[in-house]
């Protein structure tokens, strides 16, 4: 198993290698890259063409020293082939690089706006699996009953409504109509001043929401899982067996069932668990006005902050391929019949 380990520890280098160098190559053909868009933060340089289409003059009437220098600044006065290459050498020592336009490092402004995501997604996480996974073994025992029949309406349609739909939803009813829930941040503007009793409630008072429009697709995912997995396994001789023996329903269940079938379910545990912290739900936090890695990725998208965008994705590639190892060691951990060889 070691060797195995070892295998996959040195794929990993080529496999960054290869998705750092197709994302540097695809961004140096995006236009408006950041020296334009400084430019046309400082001079607003929007301008009306021949034709009556929109033409970008940021550069136009900019002396042409002053130009290199903003170059420079950047680091785009070096042939791309450098840049990479001193980028790599950055990314070797764990250094991310420092943001364009916010001036801080890029792994402080991971730090600062990890919170939130973490907020986001352990609560979804942990939600998920502790309610989808009993919910889908109750299913699986009562298959083709009343209540498995309204219980998978019901998981379906929650999969089937976008969590951003959902979300505007809950905002509107919950948060606007009848005014039970607040409609952003994750705090009150007096959080400091109350107790720690009060912190707690305020800040699952805030929570509730956003956490609810996340869990409906994750939720529904796990629990058909669950019932499919468990339903499988049941109908296998060894359950026979047990029955035959005179054990129980519930301990056929939890002692021989159990393990077989949460297989699927472990293996992506420590995906889904880490995901909980580095996964930013856009879409949610713009909605809930939250702060977090999500809105992060988006605007050093818009804003061709490179650094940003290039040192998020360095760090999360290397945490979801180690995270893929962790997955796959699992099985071994689940079930001793998997050999690697």
């Amino acid at each position: 198993m070691w060797s195995y380990i070892l295998k996959r520890l040195l794929l990993m280098i080529p496999t960054l290698f290869g998705v750092l160098l197709l994302t540097f190559v695809v961004i140096q053909f995006v236009p408006g890259g950041p020296v334009e868009q400084y430019l046309a933060e400082a001079r607003a340089g929007a301008g009306t063409g021949a034709e009556g289409g929109s033409v970008y003059r940021g550069a136009q009437g900019v002396d042409p020293k002053r130009l290199e220098q903003i170059k420079a600044l950047y680091g785009f006065d070096k042939p791309a082939h450098e840049r990479f290459l001193q980028m790599l050498g950055q990314f070797a020592r764990f250094d991310l690089g420092t943001s364009f336009f916010q001036n801080k490092a890029v792994s402080d402004l991971i730090i600062e706006k990890l919170p939130v995501s973490v907020s986001l997604g352990l609560w979804t996480f942990f939600i998920s699996y502790l309610v989808a996974v009993p919910l889908g073994v109750a299913k699986a025992v009562r298959a083709g009953s009343r209540f498995d029949l309204v219980t998978t309406l019901v998981v379906l349609v929650g999969y089937a409504i976008p969590g951003f739909v959902l979300g505007v939803a809950l905002l509107v009813v919950f948060g606007g109509q009848l005014q039970w829930f607040p409609l952003r941040g994750l705090t009150s503007s007096n959080w400091e001043e109350l107790s720690w009793g009060a912190r707690i409630a305020d800040y699952l008072w805030h929570i509730t929401l956003p956490v609810t429009a996340m869990v409906a697709g994750s939720f529904a995912v796990t629990a058909m899982l669950t019932k499919n997995s468990f339903l499988e396994e049941i109908r296998k001789q060894y359950v026979m067996t047990a029955f035959a023996k005179g054990l129980s329903e519930r301990q056929v269940l939890w002692k021989h069932v159990f393990r077989n079938a949460l297989i699927p379910i472990v293996t992506g545990f420590p995906a889904a668990f880490i995901g909980a912290f580095f996964t930013g739900a856009l879409l949610i936090e713009t909605q809930f006005s939250l702060d977090g890695l999500g809105l992060l990725g988006y605007e050093s998208v818009i804003r061709r902050d490179y650094p940003v965008v290039m040192g998020t994705l360095f760090l999360f590639t290397l945490i979801g391929l180690i995270t893929k190892l962790v997955s796959d060691l699992c099985y071994v951990w689940v079930d001793p019949r998997v050999k690697f060889d």
